[in-house]
């Protein structure tokens, strides 16, 4: 339980001192987000479903290298709330269509499309994630109450088959008022552990 409370940012842990309630801004480790194959929400608290629809690569609102502008892709755009119940998170996942045609049949509010891969067969190889500044536009801005034009952090992430083609093109917006990322990783040698 504390693990998971640590890891969802809302208590700090360290050795040899013990475990405090975090303070400030909701820490999230940037390797545990950006991981496709962890499961279930990265995000504790509601997840709800913006949109979800079947449209052309090119209307995905998300880059989709290699997919021809007409293909069908499934979209899907959620928007996550801290346990206060804040809008913290929007996302936009796009996957073509061939590839997950029983995607909407999902719970979508809670899918994992890394999770449905492994389910269903497909043979995603390989994620790649761009860190990118970005300005909020409108759209998105209201969704995150918050104004638009103001400067975030979009976390953008690609993923491949084993063949090399596109399986899932997706991004993340969070609130970097209620958000603080970082990565942490061991120094301390075998012995030491």
């Amino acid at each position: 339980m504390l693990t998971e409370l640590a890891q969802a940012g809302l208590v700090e842990r360290h050795r040899r001192r013990g475990t405090f309630v975090a303070e400030g801004a909701r820490q999230e480790n940037l390797l545990r987000l950006v991981n496709p194959a962890l499961q279930g929400p990265e995000i504790p608290g509601r997840h709800a479903v913006d949109s979800a629809a079947v449209v052309r690569a090119r209307d995905a609102d998300v880059e989709m290298p290699g997919i021809d502008d007409d293909a069908p892709v499934t979209q899907l755009r959620r928007l996550k709330f801290d346990v206060d119940d804040n809008p913290i998170a929007i996302e936009l996942s796009a996957v073509p269509f061939s590839l997950a045609p029983r995607l909407l049949d999902e719970d979508l509010a809670h899918l994992t499309v890394h999770d449905y891969f492994s389910r269903n067969g497909v043979p995603a190889a390989k994620s790649r994630v761009y860190i990118d500044p970005v300005l909020l536009d409108d759209d998105t801005a209201s969704r995150l109450n918050l104004s638009p034009g103001q400067p975030v952090i979009r976390l953008r992430r690609l993923t491949w088959l084993t063949g090399g083609k596109l399986a899932e093109a997706m991004w993340h917006i969070i609130r970097p008022d209620l958000v603080e990322f970082f990565i942490e990783h061991s120094v301390l040698s075998t012995q030491d552990r």
